[in-house]
């Protein structure tokens, strides 16, 4: 084993267009002896939009504000964690005086209840929020997962807390094809992977191998099914993740055939343009949608771009406004032994 692996602390942020099997990935990386990646959390971007409201954080009481403020609310999800919330907040107040380093307690002390160094966190929008991200944790590493666009738009269509049409299905994915463009030239190898959930599922081994690489990690064996992880992380109320707990094939890949209609398929592939065969995957032939549907998503793509800007104009205001630093400021976690694949 290199020197050079099983040493690094770097934080681990799964993202990429939803439906895109970015959770399958969090399994198989929370997999890893030395990697803890919860189930999907509510709390970081919130307590980063929230930061003005806690003042500063050079006070302790602030900090426990910002502390209970995590651990107390059901929106955070903290409660999933499994973690004691009194330990966590004397952590937070005992710790340095940054939103960024909150947050990080938090992750650490998940990643300390299973006897790993290592934290992540996965959800999907992350793609939208890398600044805000690289902002708190300078050093982070991003994975961007990207599954065909139509089997993306296939699958949100049927999930049950989708209540966007098509069109907005639509431009999600060519939203986050084109910000991890944009994020992988900005931030360069060593920070920005991308995956294809396609070659995931057909040799999982080999390209956990290769993701292991960039994080600097060994591969572990276990990474490749984590059906155990699943029974023990998945919500069963979460039916659309029902297929984690079975060994990973590539079945469901290019099912959209069958789960859209012609038109959507024709109004996807005119949408996401060279972007699908410049990953590999071949157009259906069909003809081009109507005028009036490429109409419908020009406007959907232009309102969606709108409220982003909106957005970022809120969180100038906001850095503006900030009373103090945002970034982690933790020592890193002492090094673990080396782990025997």
């Amino acid at each position: 084993m290199s020197p050079a692996l099983c040493t690094s602390d770097r934080p681990i942020f799964v993202l990429g267009c939803p439906r895109s099997g970015t959770t399958l990935l969090q399994l198989m990386l929370h997999s890893h002896p030395r990697i803890a990646i919860p189930a999907e959390t509510r709390f970081l971007l919130n307590v980063y939009r929230a930061r003005i409201n806690f003042g500063d954080l050079g006070d302790p009481e602030n900090r426990r504000m910002l502390a209970r403020w995590i651990t107390d609310r059901k929106e955070t999800k903290f409660g999933d964690l499994g973690l004691d919330a009194d330990q966590v907040v004397e952590e937070i107040v005992a710790g340095p005086p940054t939103v960024g380093s909150a947050i990080g307690i938090v992750f650490r002390s998940y990643a300390r209840s299973h006897g790993k160094p290592r934290w992540g966190d996965k959800r999907p929008s992350y793609f939208k929020h890398i600044p805000t991200l690289q902002r708190m944790f300078p050093n982070a590493q991003f994975i961007h997962l990207i599954r065909d666009g139509r089997d993306c738009v296939a699958s949100l269509q049927e999930m049950p807390w989708y209540h966007l049409d098509v069109h907005h299905a639509i431009s999600a994915w060519r939203e986050a094809i084109d910000t991890g463009r944009k994020m992988a030239d900005r931030l360069g190898p060593d920070t920005f992977y991308e995956l294809q959930y396609e070659r995931l599922v057909a040799d999982p081994a080999d390209e956990l191998t290769r993701l292991c690489a960039f994080l600097g990690e060994e591969f572990h064996p276990s990474m490749a099914d984590p059906r155990d992880v699943a029974k023990e992380t998945v919500p069963s109320r979460k039916k659309w993740h029902d297929r984690t707990h079975s060994a990973v094939t590539p079945t469901r890949v290019g099912s959209w055939a069958q789960r859209l209609e012609p038109w959507q398929i024709a109004l996807a592939e005119t949408a996401f343009g060279d972007r699908l065969t410049d990953y590999g995957y071949e157009p259906s032939g069909l003809p081009k949608p109507s005028a009036a549907q490429l109409a419908r998503l020009a406007r959907t793509s232009t309102h969606r771009r709108m409220a982003q800007r909106k957005a970022d104009l809120r969180d100038l205001w906001r850095r503006r406004n900030e009373p103090g630093p945002v970034e982690c400021r933790l020592e890193p976690v002492q090094a673990a032994e080396p782990v025997e694949g």
